[in-house]
């Protein structure tokens, strides 16, 4: 096998029969196949099949009822099934022309690079496929904020955010990975220094269906590229700041309408510790989850140690405010500062610890006897 094209989807059922088309006729001469990752809630996984019934070449399909890593996890897995090591990762959207797979696959045949991306941004490539002027903004906002953070390992690349490439899955480690979103190329681009070529491409409008774009999207962008810059801490840094200052705002708001500088502490307190749970749920250890206890059990050893932590903190408060004379927003300020490094490590080796590994041992040794009682391989279609 020449070539493996991966092709991550999610709801893009109207799309699948002419992504076929289109790449079938432009993959004439090579070995080839497609492997469809899917994660979709519609009809996406029986059109596919549908559609490799009478395929000229092979299309696979992995259907995922876990979207584990999203976008990122997607092509992960793809890479895993793979029969090439040459992989071709491309959106099931038609925004990414199969008419450009020759002309990336002869230049990667070409043996001096690992990866070629597809960009946007240099020779003759356009950005016309963007929906509005806002988006096309935001992208070129991105771009030039990720190249920023990595101006080594992304000096060749114009077009970093793309998710149109090919690359050689050997040089992917796939164990460091941890993929968040849908920016799988920055991930691996940013963790490993590769010989990397571009070619231009037309990003076109899509062919049917409506973009996923989305905020949340963002959101994981924006977690993505601090904790590859920075790592966990600093997410855990970014959310604790925000804490910080809504905990500030909410102690001044409180003793601003009379509420004794005590109490506002203990409510602003009780607030973020909860909110700061969720986002750090969300955005730090999102990675950890699935080794760590259940999320009441985490949420409880969380809750405990910040009001154990508030119990040992606002005393503190106390003293800083009545016997130092300092002001109760800034002797709050100081305090949360110092809590932080505390709360990291605990976060890290407690809360978000991996269950007994017997635990782990046993249910890995479930799974695969329920596999083996169904004769069902996992990378079965």
């Amino acid at each position: 096998m020449q070539l493996s094209i991966i092709v991550p989807t999610y709801n893009e059922a109207p799309n699948v029969a002419e992504l076929v088309r289109r790449v079938t006729d432009e993959t004439r001469g090579l070995d080839a196949e497609i492997i469809f990752v899917d994660d979709s809630t519609d009809a996406t996984p029986d059109v596919v099949r549908e559609v490799a019934a009478s395929a000229a070449l092979p299309v696979r399909l992995i259907h995922r009822d876990v979207r584990t890593g999203g976008l990122g996890g997607a092509v992960l897995e793809g890479f895993a099934v793979a029969e090439a090591d040459a992989c071709l990762v491309m959106d099931g959207d038609l925004q990414h022309p199969p008419e450009e797979i020759r002309e990336i696959y002869a230049r990667f045949a070409r043996g001096d690079v690992d990866v070629v991306v597809a960009s946007r941004y240099t020779g003759g490539g356009t950005s016309d496929g963007l929906a509005g002027r806002t988006r096309v903004f935001v992208s070129k906002v991105s771009t030039g904020l990720t190249r920023a953070m990595f101006p080594v390992r992304l000096k060749d690349v114009s077009d970093p955010m793309t998710g149109f490439f090919l690359i050689d899955r050997r040089v992917v480690d796939a164990a460091a990975l941890k993929p968040r979103g849908f920016k799988i190329l920055l991930e691996i681009l940013a963790r490993k220094n590769l010989r990397i070529a571009e070619v231009p491409f037309d990003f076109a409008g899509r062919h049917a269906g409506e973009s996923k774009a989305s905020m949340r999207q963002g959101m994981h962008f924006l977690t993505q590229l601090t904790a590859l810059r920075f790592g966990k801490m600093s997410l855990f840094a970014v959310i604790g700041g925000l804490g910080a200052l809504a905990n500030i705002a909410i102690v001044w708001g409180l003793t601003h309408l009379g509420v004794n500088y005590l109490v506002a502490a203990i409510i602003a307190s009780e607030v973020t510790i909860i909110a700061n749970f969720l986002l750090q749920e969300h955005f730090v250890f999102q990675d950890m989850k699935g080794e760590a206890s259940g999320v009441w059990a985490r949420f409880a050893k969380s809750f405990t140690f910040n009001n154990a932590e508030l119990l040992i903190r606002i005393p503190i408060v106390a003293l800083m405010v009545s016997g130092g004379h300092i002001s109760v927003v800034i002797a709050t300020g100081i305090t949360l500062i110092v809590a932080f490094v505390v709360r990291f490590v605990f976060h890290s080796l407690v809360v978000y610890a991996p269950r007994k590994r017997a635990a782990q041992v046993s249910k890995a040794r479930h799974i695969v006897e329920e596999l083996d009682a169904q004769a069902i391989s996992p990378g079965e279609l």
